[in-house]
This record gives C-alpha cells, sequence and structure tokens, in this order.
C-alpha cells in the first residue's frame, strides 16, 4: 500500500492519468532537461511513467507525483528510484526529483525530498540512500547538501558515450544514522 507524504505545502502522491500531460508538458522543456542528454518525447515520458508505476507496484514506493497544496497544480516528481547501471554504489536506493520550472526556487525540491527522506528511514527501513547528477548540476547538488547528503565521490555515468559532456557525474550519500530519523 503506498501511503501520501505531505508536507506544510506538498503532496506526494501516487500518479494519476491526468499527470501525464503536465508531465510530458515539463519534460520536453529544454530548459527543465538541461542536465539530461535531451528533452523527452511523449513517448519517452509514457515510457518513464510506465517505469514509475512499475516501481511502485513492484516496491511499494518510487518517484511520487508531487501536487502543490495551495493550487492544486502537479509540479513534478520527487522520490526513490532503483538505480542498476554499472557503478560501485548500485545497485541502490536513489533519491530523485524533477519540478517544473515555475516551481523552482521556492523550496519544493528540498521540503519534499526531506519529507521522502524521513519516510524512506522510518518506515520502508532504508539504511543508506544515494543521489546523484551531472557536476554541472549545481541546483540538484544544492538540494543533496540542503537534505544532509554528504559528498561520495565523483564518477563517469557508464550509460553515456566516452565523449559526452555529461558524462561526468557527482553522488551523494545519507545514511540513516547520520539523520535523526530513527
Amino acid at each position: 500500500m503506498v501511503i501520501d507524504i505531505k508536507t506544510p505545502r506538498l503532496i506526494l502522491r501516487r500518479w494519476e492519468k491526468t499527470d501525464l500531460d503536465s508531465f510530458a508538458k515539463m519534460n520536453a522543456d529544454p530548459k527543465v532537461m538541461r542536465h539530461f542528454p535531451g528533452a523527452y518525447s511523449e513517448e519517452h515520458t509514457k515510457q518513464f511513467y510506465d517505469i514509475i508505476q512499475r516501481e511502485f507496484s513492484e516496491y511499494g514506493y518510487g518517484l511520487y507525483a508531487v501536487e502543490e497544496k495551495s493550487s492544486g497544480s502537479f509540479i513534478g516528481f520527487i522520490g526513490f528510484h532503483w538505480a542498476r547501471f554499472a557503478a560501485d554504489f548500485c545497485p541502490c536506493i536513489e533519491i530523485g526529483w524533477r519540478l517544473d520550472k515555475e516551481f523552482w526556487k521556492k523550496g519544493y525540491a528540498t521540503e519534499g525530498a526531506k519529507a521522502c527522506l524521513k519516510y524512506g528511514f522510518t518506515q520502508l527501513g532504508f539504511d543508506k540512500i544515494h543521489s546523484f547528477s551531472t557536476i554541472e548540476n549545481l541546483p540538484s547538488q544544492h538540494v543533496m547538501q540542503n537534505i544532509g547528503m554528504r559528498f561520495y565521490h565523483f564518477f563517469e555515468h557508464p550509460e553515456l558515450p566516452d565523449n559526452h559532456p555529461q558524462k561526468p557525474h557527482v553522488c551523494y550519500v545519507i545514511d540513516k544514522g547520520d539523520t535523526d530519523f530513527h
């Protein structure tokens, strides 16, 4: 059973089919996707949506759809994903986020990610959670630091070609013992 996670300004919840149009619009925005290899087509967004749904069905958690309480608007996602690529820290639970640009710089990613960490450590029994991004994605690294994660190391993302400018990544980690969520 998947439980909504609520914060003072957000509701992190299971996805609804009605979220797909807003999700596709957000993923097609080059500004939102600037730290990814490219914007997503509608088909790519649908495939990603299906992966998210499968992880919820399989694990009971995943990348939660995020709704702004004051407006009821879908604003993006925050939550957990199983990272399974060839890196020394994988497979691992990853915490990640992607918000539509009109909701940036409001502290929503930090607020939602802190609530997810608490839920992951206290309700889901996680012992360790990772997060990673391109080296140039300073806003995401700022969120990682704000939620108490510590730098783990730099790595080359194995799923990107050797000459790709986004291949250099940074990884952060937080252990349950690093928190007061016991």
